[in-house]
């Protein structure tokens, strides 16, 4: 007897294959997929429940990811724009960096077109950076940026280059218009910059380049033209001239031979007296270098002290100015005993203020050469004397507790600041002649200069005037009680040998 065919089972139910296909749909990738449960309720129904729920939340969260890899990539983008940006922007002025500078030039400048570049050098910067701080000389940088673009037409690029050197392009001009741009530029720094409870001047020398779109050699001959600017007394623009060049190579042969002026004592002094006022006696007298060339005769600073700072001898130029000035006056104590004591002046730099044991080695040289501290006046610029809290300043104190007396330089040129004239830590102040050229033809300027006196006076200082050439300038400025005055008036700079008779018919001469 054959067995019994088995019974057909239940027909598949449709959920199953429905929940197999949305399966392998979501394991597709698509988390779209879903299955309806039915109204049986039972366990079929709650793992397609259960695969639903799981979809839905996979599906929120690969939203929730898509939206994050997308803000993630936005903020990629901007990080590589921002990195970008910064690769070619000053961070400090915020104006486009050399790098971006030479890229325009490159890219947007066609041969047929005249190209200008400008190349503008603050002018004594470095002393601003150095004796204020860098906080103030940022803040003059970003000042300087400010007022370079407000000179600028709408297609001309200012950029800063790096240090206190900026430049500006102008593509498709004429030298005519080039010239204008640089004039506008240095007019802009003319006035002070404000810093603090005073101000400082931050004047440029310019130097401007014309012709084809050849960014090296424009950028070249801008500066061979800024640093021909240099040497004609900074604050003014010059346009670059082939002559120019060989200027460029005699500086350059200078510097070399300034070095070897250093090792061979070709560095002199000569001094000029200091005289008070009041009853013709010379009190001092400043010390002054000149270069003893051996070719080129006698050398004045003006053509080799600029060259000095840039090239890092003015330390050692320093040191030998002080050490000469200090040996000399023994000389001159030993020869005339009989002589009023009297001090020489020195002029001493930002630089060389800085120079490590600067106080250490006066002293040994005062005490090497028997000569009081007292009979040593330090010159230096206003803006070094008013730092604060440095090593600078630690220095000054500690030369001052030697007995050396120190001077305020150039007063009127520099920061100016009536708020701090009173605490410098100075005896005298020296007025730039630039304030006395005019005073015996410009009763404004006369009263001005009287005013100017009066404050040093009252805030416990003496006032030395420097470049009276007239009889009328000085007794003007005796009548003003001016304590101290020096200028061609009196004596031109004579020769060490000189000075013992010079001083000791001033009292005769000028009583």
């Amino acid at each position: 007897m054959e067995p019994a065919a088995d019974a057909p089972g239940p027909p598949p139910d449709p959920r199953l294959q429905a929940l197999v296909d949305a399966i392998l749909v979501l394991a597709s990738g698509d988390l779209s997929a879903r299955v309806e449960p039915s109204d049986a309720g039972d366990e079929l129904d709650a793992v397609i429940t259960g695969v639903n729920l799981l979809a839905e939340e996979l599906d929120h969260v690969y939203a929730e990811l898509e939206d994050r890899v997308e803000e993630r990539t936005a903020m990629l983008r901007r990080t590589q724009a921002e990195l970008e940006e910064l690769a070619v922007t000053d961070v400090l002025t915020g104006l486009p960096n050399r790098s971006a500078l030479k890229d325009t030039a490159v890219r947007t400048t066609r041969a047929t077109h005249t190209t200008a570049v400008i190349m503008v050098d603050l002018d004594s910067f470095k002393e601003i950076n150095d004796t204020l701080g860098h906080d103030t000389g940022d803040r003059v940088l970003v000042e300087v940026s400010r007022r370079l673009r407000s000179t600028v037409r709408g297609s001309d690029v200012v950029a800063r280059l790096g240090g206190d050197e900026f430049a500006i392009l102008i593509r498709d001009t004429t030298e005519q218009e080039a010239m204008q741009v640089a004039r506008r530029a240095l007019e802009s720094l003319q006035d002070n910059v404000s810093v603090g409870g005073g101000s400082v001047r931050a004047t440029a020398s310019i130097g401007v380049s014309v012709g084809p779109p050849d960014w090296p050699q424009r950028l070249r001959d801008a500066d061979i033209a800024m640093y021909e600017a240099k040497s004609r007394g900074r604050n003014n623009v010059q346009v670059f001239r082939p002559a120019m060049l060989a200027a460029t190579t005699e500086r350059a042969r200078t510097a070399a031979e300034l070095r070897t002026a250093l090792q061979n004592a070709e560095l002199e002094l000569v001094y000029q007296p200091i005289i008070a006022l009041a009853t013709g006696e010379a009190i001092g007298v400043e010390a002054l270098v000149r270069w003893n060339h051996p070719t080129r005769g006698v050398v004045m600073p003006g053509a080799f002290i600029p060259i000095a700072e840039e090239m890092g001898l003015i330390v050692d130029l320093g040191r030998s100015v002080l050490e000469q000035a200090i040996a000399q006056m023994r000389a001159w104590m030993d020869e005339a005993p009989q002589l009023p004591a009297f001090t020489v002046h020195v002029n001493l730099s930002a630089t060389e203020l800085r120079r490590p044991g600067l106080d250490r080695d006066i002293r040994t040289c005062l005490d090497a050469h028997g000569v009081d501290p007292s009979r040593l006046v330090l010159e230096i610029t206003e803006t070094v004397l008013m730092t604060r809290g440095s090593e600078e300043a630690r220095v000054l104190r500690r030369l001052r507790r030697l007995g050396i007396q120190l001077q305020i330089d150039d007063f009127g040129t520099g920061y100016s600041s009536i708020s701090y004239l009173r605490d410098l830590p100075a005896q005298t102040v020296k007025v730039d002649q630039s304030l006395i050229s005019t005073i015996d033809s410009d009763a404004a300027q006369a009263q001005f200069v009287e005013a100017v006196l009066h404050l040093i006076t009252s805030a416990g200082l003496s006032a030395v005037v420097e470049g009276v050439e007239t009889a009328r300038q000085a007794e003007l400025l005796r009548r003003m009680d001016c304590a101290y005055a020096q200028g061609y008036f009196f004596s031109r700079p004579v020769a060490p040998d000189r000075v013992l008779g010079l001083l000791a018919g001033f009292p005769a001469a000028r009583g």
